[in-house]
């Protein structure tokens, strides 16, 4: 099947096909941009857009035992344990919740900070600094009891006070948050805050010292699980006040661990918080390798005590007599898409046929299984299989070079001469491009002379043009669900007024269908609003949906206990407890 599969395939592309074989991939699948969970091995750093995201009440991947508790942790002796768990990581773009909207910070920040509410391991909404909630009748009221448990890591006590004042720097101009409004908008007085009305939220009521109430514009079934999200984390008002631009240097949060010590490109220690208040974490303390390396060497090593198997090791330690066949996990698939993306108010890709003939003449099956292995699912949709809302009748835009060549044709942009220059812009900083976006773009060439260039911007720099919407279309990142619920996908990277709708992508009638999901009550009639979204969006082609997460597989060492592979990011290395 290989060789009569290459010979559909021009001499360009086969050329990249075979160089493909003689490269050793850092990553199952980089363009993920999915945390340490997801096989990446963090040779290249960890790339995700916003959204902590996986999310979901179905397919989560857990690892052979069973979460932690302290309790569980200590059933032989009264004392913490004094484990230490190492793994490889990335310096993170920020360490501030207000500000985080990738993975890669996400990863930290959830274990050094909390909120209100949280996910457990198996993504069920819990109270986290809340010790309970009630919500209205009209589902408009939100009331929350804070723990007298709760305290900061410097053992003050966390007030309502502290939720309202913390709530309000996210939203403040002067946070300058990329997704406050994405996160907390719902909230009443928002908007106002963001644009410099009054610098306090209307909507959010101190009742007493543990009580606080939130008043949002609309019933919305997806509002607490928004709370989740670092953007509604608590922090500490003297330490923000008194650390000025560099308070995250020695951060005083509430969550399971705390910053000890951090040396950009080194190393990130995390240190356990006796006092927390959900139980003491199992580890002693978490290291994380900021200065890269072979994650399979480490491993084999000791240095780390997890990694990513990638493609080139897989069928290896799948080999029963292979040592380190009996440390591999095989998880099931992260709430993930990866695609490339197209700023719709930007020629040539603010005409929808130009986009649409750009979707079909990539044959992603080709792609998936020559290059990539079956390692991922060819993504015609936007919501991920398992996920709250995925349709699998969706056909999408599936390769058809004849009807690609037709569409350009018809586009403003037919006559080459007529076209702009096109630059697809990816995070790095001067390696080598994912193959498959190689491949992609030699496809457009070969099957519709469309040429484009690649063009690599530092990470942290990547997510603020990102932001600003600055790229006339990008690549090299993906976005993992931070709840489970469509709208986290549709709405927020859909909808035209939405913060993180990257592509400046706009359709009335999508916004309108949008609109009313959010409100509507009615479960089925409310899927059936996300369906119709999703398939006017696809038609559109604001992007190239690239690929859904395959299973995934780690090696984990095993003295680790209590490790689970959740396919979203949430605080969970409490769980976790290192075995003599």
């Amino acid at each position: 099947m290989r060789i009569r599969l290459y010979k559909k395939l021009s001499s360009r592309i086969k050329l990249l096909l075979l160089a493909s074989l003689l490269v050793v991939f850092s990553a199952v699948v980089a363009a993920c941009g999915e945390s340490a969970d997801s096989g990446q091995t963090f040779e290249s750093e960890p790339i995700k857009e916003s959204s902590m995201a996986t999310g979901g009440t179905s397919g989560t991947g857990k690892a052979e035992t069973a979460p932690l508790t302290l309790a569980d942790a200590s059933r032989n002796d009264n004392e913490l344990l004094d484990g230490v768990f190492n793994r490889l990581w990335a310096d993170p773009p920020t360490l501030d919740p207000h500000l985080t909207s990738d993975t890669t910070s996400s990863g930290v920040v959830v274990e050094i900070f909390g909120g209100l509410v949280t996910f457990d391991t198996d993504l069920n909404l819990v109270p986290d600094l809340a010790e309970s909630f009630k919500i209205s009748d009209d589902s408009l009221t939100y009331t929350f009891v804070i723990r007298d448990t709760a305290v900061f890591h410097n053992g003050k006590p966390v007030s309502s006070s502290d939720i309202k004042w913390s709530l309000e720097r996210a939203v403040n101009p002067d946070t300058a948050s990329p997704v406050a409004e994405t996160y907390l908008g719902d909230i009443i007085g928002v908007e106002d805050v963001l644009n410099g009305v009054t610098d306090e939220i209307s909507g959010v009521a101190v009742i007493d010292d543990k009580t606080i109430q939130i008043k949002i514009d609309s019933p919305k079934a997806y509002f607490l699980q928004k709370l989740t999200y670092p953007t509604a984390y608590v922090l500490d008002r003297e330490n923000v006040e008194s650390g000025g631009r560099n308070w995250t240097d020695d951060p005083n949060g509430t969550g399971p661990f705390k910053l000890i010590e951090y040396k950009i490109g080194e190393r990130l220690i995390l240190e356990r918080h006796d006092s927390y208040h959900l139980g003491a974490a199992g580890l002693k303390r978490i290291q994380m390798n900021l200065a890269g390396g072979s994650s399979m060497a480490m491993y084999e090593n000791d240095e780390i005590d997890i990694t990513g198997v990638g493609l080139f090791d897989l069928e290896r330690i799948k080999d029963p007599s292979d040592p380190l066949h009996s440390d591999l996990l095989v998880a099931n698939p992260s709430f993930s898409i990866s695609y490339v993306g197209f700023n719709a108010q930007e020629p040539p890709f603010d005409d929808p046929k130009f986009r649409q003939a750009l979707n079909h003449a990539v044959n992603k099956e080709l792609i998936a299984k020559e290059v990539l292995a079956d390692l991922v699912v060819p993504a015609y949709g936007i919501l991920p299989p398992g996920f709250p809302g995925h349709n699998e009748k969706l056909d999408g835009l599936i390769y058809d070079p004849v009807l690609a060549k037709k569409l350009l044709s018809e586009s403003a942009y037919a006559d080459s001469s007529n076209r702009p220059r096109i630059i697809v812009t990816i995070p790095g900083s001067g390696g080598t491009p994912n193959l498959d976006l190689e491949v992609i773009i030699n496809m457009w060439q070969d099957e519709l002379g469309v040429e484009v260039e690649i063009q690599q911007v530092e990470w942290a720099t990547y997510l603020r043009d990102l932001d600003r919407q600055k790229f006339q279309a990008y690549a090299g990142l993906g976005w993992e669900a931070d709840y489970p619920d469509p709208q986290d996908f549709l709405d927020i990277l859909f909808h035209t007024e939405s913060e993180n709708n990257n592509g400046a992508y706009s359709n009335a009638e999508v916004d309108s269908i949008l609109e009313a999901a959010r409100v509507e009550v009615d479960v089925v009639k409310r899927m059936d609003l996300y369906r119709q979204a999703e398939e006017l969006i696809v038609a559109d082609a604001p992007w190239l949906p690239l690929w859904f997460a395959g299973e995934r597989h780690l090696l984990i060492k095993p003295h680790v206990k209590g490790y689970v592979v959740t396919p979203m990011i949430v605080p969970k290395m409490r769980h976790v407890y290192i075995e003599d």
